[in-house]
């Protein structure tokens, strides 16, 4: 028997991709998951370790996206929010780092698809409302 060559490394994932993929699976399950429920969901083909899954859900325990209840010598997680709102309070981080706001606002708002653009203006006119 030959061994296999080994096939391209797996795509390198975007910043906050993997804990949003988590956060989602948290999410769905609509409970608390144990470490090793969160990796069998995210699904064989992922490519991660438990060490790497346990770091990211320690993460988000940190940041306040997730609660975790100890049960036996492990933790179970909750997702105390979504996706979304873990990506808002990134962004709200990031920003909240940034000596000129405006400057950052502009170059963001500037950035923008037109239809992003457009819901971000039907969100500022619902605030006004």
């Amino acid at each position: 028997m030959t061994p296999k060559a080994p096939g391209p490394p797996p795509p390198r994932r975007r910043p906050g991709e993997l804990e949003a993929q988590i956060i989602t699976v948290l999410v769905e399950a609509g409970g608390f998951l144990t470490t090793g429920e969160v990796l069998d969901r995210l699904g064989p083909g992922g490519g991660l370790s438990y060490s790497t899954v346990v770091t990211t859900l320690t993460r988000l325990h940190k940041k306040g996206a997730v609660v975790r209840s100890r049960h036996g010598r492990a933790f179970r997680y909750r997702a105390v929010a979504d996706a979304a709102a873990l990506t808002a309070s990134r962004m709200k981080r990031l920003l909240s780092d940034e000596a000129d706001r405006a400057s950052v606002l502009r170059r963001f708002v500037s950035a923008l698809d037109p239809d992003d653009e457009e819901i971000l203006r039907e969100l500022l006119r619902d605030q006004d409302d």
